[in-house]
């Protein structure tokens, strides 16, 4: 990995709200789904959905994700993007208050609102969910993908 690689990654990634979440559900059937995300580094990502959603449904059966980070508004052959290996899950409630305050933290940088706990237990329809990136990549000026370290 170069100091180049993680600085393009980090411009990515600050640079993009969403990113494309590659679920399975336990046959490994794909789905794909745009979430807004914040992020601790390249370490963690965290996302708010609804309970019921596909990808929220396949995640409880299978943890395993893929997450890209693209800008598509750059013109064909100029595109650059991060690629995750990931590990996702619920965030379980005696870590909820440090994942929300991560997500609070970009909410508050792009003036959102700021979501509560209460807002993602008890009966709430959503949910807090974080990925814990296994393996993180950028893609290089060759369209291989550069390992990035964690």
């Amino acid at each position: 990995m170069t100091a180049g690689a993680a600085e393009e990654a980090h411009r990515i990634l600050d640079a993009n709200s969403y990113m494309v979440l590659a679920t399975a559900d336990p046959t490994g059937r794909p789905w794909a789904s745009p979430v807004w995300f914040a992020r601790r580094g390249l370490a963690e990502f965290v996302w708010v959905s609804r309970r019921g959603t596909r990808h929220s449904r396949n995640i409880a059966e299978r943890a395993e994700v893929g997450i890209v980070v693209f800008d598509s508004t750059v013109p064909a052959g100029d595109g650059t993007a991060v690629y995750l290996d990931a590990v996702a899950h619920e965030v379980p409630g005696a870590e909820l208050t440090a994942a929300l305050a991560t997500f609070a933290d970009r909410s508050r940088a792009q003036g959102l609102r700021i979501w509560q706990e209460s807002d993602v237990t008890g009966a709430a329809e959503f949910r807090l969910y974080r990925a814990r990136t296994v393996a993180a990549f950028v893609l290089d000026d060759h369209d291989g993908r550069t390992p990035l370290e964690l």
